[in-house]
C-alpha cells in the first residue's frame, strides 16, 4: 500500500514553530502589563500614602520641612504615576500586537492543517480508483479466462 506524504509537511512544521513562538510572545507580553499595572498600582498606594501623611502633618503642628518634603514626594509621585500609566498602555499596545500576531500565526496553521487534511483525502481516493482499477483489472482477467 503506498504511503501518504505531504509535500508541504515542512511549511506546516514551520507554521506551528511560529505559533508556538508566537504563544510564548503573548505570554510574556502579558507578564509584562501584569507587572506594569501591578508596579502602577504600588505607586499609587504610594501617593495615597504620602496624601495621607500630609494631612496628618497639617493637622499637627506644622513643620515646614515635612510639609515641603510631602509636597515634594507627592510631585514626584504624580510623574511616575503619569510615566508609568504611559509604560501600561505601552504593554497594553505590545498584547494586542503580540495577540494578534498569535491569531495570524494560528490561522496560517490551520490553514496549513486544512490543506494537509484535502490532499490527504485526494490521495485516499486516488488509491481506492487505483484498487477499483486492479480489482477492475483481475475480474476481467478472470472472466476472459473462464471465456476461453
Amino acid at each position: 500500500m503506498a504511503k501518504f506524504v505531504y509535500k508541504m509537511e515542512n511549511v506546516l512544521k514551520v507554521k506551528e514553530q511560529i505559533e508556538n513562538t508566537r504563544k510564548q510572545e503573548f505570554s510574556l507580553a502579558q507578564g509584562k502589563l501584569t507587572a506594569e499595572e501591578n508596579k502602577l498600582k504600588e505607586l499609587k498606594t504610594r501617593l495615597n500614602f504620602y496624601e495621607q501623611e500630609l494631612k496628618e502633618a497639617t493637622s499637627n503642628k506644622i513643620d515646614v520641612n515635612l510639609l515641603r518634603r510631602l509636597g515634594e514626594s507627592i510631585k514626584i509621585s504624580r510623574e511616575q504615576i503619569k510615566a508609568q500609566i504611559v509604560q501600561v498602555e505601552v504593554a497594553k499596545k505590545n498584547l494586542e500586537l503580540a495577540q494578534q500576531r498569535l491569531a495570524d500565526a494560528v490561522k496560517e496553521r490551520k490553514i496549513q492543517e486544512i490543506l494537509k487534511e484535502k490532499a490527504f483525502e485526494e490521495f485516499k481516493l486516488e488509491i481506492s480508483a487505483q484498487e477499483m482499477k486492479e480489482i477492475d483489472e483481475v475480474v476481467s482477467f478472470n472472466y476472459n479466462n473462464r471465456s476461453n
